[in-house]
């Protein structure tokens, strides 16, 4: 009994760190370059020929990725010993978050508790109201045979007092122009030139941002959700992050980057996204192959928090 209490728990913290990846959605690197091809040039306040303040620039970044509704992300995440996880698949926002991504840890303790569920991969699902989550054959031998885990948000609300509610704000606002937010709200923003990634001519910025400050002006949890979740953040060892994002001829994001440094260790994450537009065609897993995740907690003793 113990072996499966520790495998469940196991799996609430792969879904909050896939949860918190995805939402981030950026990875390790920064201030200009990188290990994937790219180059700069130079680093004067110019767009085109045409001065635009680096304000002024992102503003019009973030309408226009917002406005796009969809696109592909790949995505790399790094945190510590703790974890290494890839991401690829598909996002959509045009009416509430929707998406499939692959998610596969490579490392870290994370990966670890996933090799005792049978798989370091599973298939994640994005839908407006929950995401859910496909294990493998042994998690099914634990849960009456379902594969799929459902993480309804309004439940991940009250798992953890504030922190459960920003995951929750986060998720339901986990789209490419957040990214672009992230680092208007930071009051830090520099233009740092034109550089070029995985082939295409973009403009590069950069910030610094201050995260429990972040949260404060991002999201719409109440004062005493921010007060939980800003003590949570003090403990965990977060104070700055910095953010780097990148922006093609269209207005479009096309890279982003962040790191870090948390109590367990640094973290970073970087993430590319193409193909803006795509069709994103999500499909609820079906019921019968489907474990609510507050249900398993409840089965556990460990039922969420009011």
């Amino acid at each position: 009994m113990k072996g499966t209490n520790g495998r469940r728990a196991g799996l609430s913290i792969v879904a909050v760190t896939l949860l918190t990846g995805v939402a981030g959605c950026s990875s390790g690197g920064s201030e200009g370059s990188g290990g994937d091809g790219e180059s700069s040039s130079s680093s004067a306040s110019k767009s085109g020929g045409t001065h635009v303040s680096p304000i002024a620039a992102l503003r019009t970044a973030e309408r226009s990725t917002d406005g796009a509704d969809s696109a592909k992300v790949e995505s790399t995440t790094t945190m510590g010993s703790v974890m290494a996880m890839t991401a690829d698949g598909s996002l959509g926002w045009g009416d509430g978050l929707t998406g499939t991504l692959t998610i596969t840890y490579t490392g870290g303790t994370m990966a670890d508790t996933m090799r005792q569920l049978g798989t370091t991969s599973m298939e994640a699902r994005y839908l407006p109201d929950a995401y859910y989550a496909r294990m493998g054959d042994v998690f099914a031998e634990q849960a009456g045979g379902k594969h799929w885990i459902k993480y309804p948000y309004e439940a991940l609300e009250t798992l953890g007092g504030g922190s459960g509610a920003y995951l929750k704000d986060q998720m339901e606002n986990s789209t490419p122009n957040q990214s672009v937010k992230l680092l208007l709200a930071s009051g830090d923003v520099r233009r740092v030139g034109e550089e070029t990634v995985r082939g295409e001519r973009t403009t590069h910025y950069s910030g610094t941002v201050e995260v429990a400050d972040l949260a404060t002006r991002n999201s719409s949890l109440s004062d005493s959700q921010l007060a939980d979740l800003k003590k949570q953040l003090e403990q965990a060892g977060v104070t700055t992050e910095t953010v780097d994002i990148w922006v093609d001829d269209e207005n479009l994001l096309v890279k982003k980057v962040e790191q870090g440094q948390a109590a367990n260790g640094a973290y970073s994450q970087t993430a590319y996204y193409s193909d803006y537009g795509t069709p994103v065609d999500t499909e609820v897993p079906p019921a019968a192959d489907t474990a609510d995740f507050s249900e398993l907690l409840q089965q556990q003793g460990a039922g969420p928090r009011s």
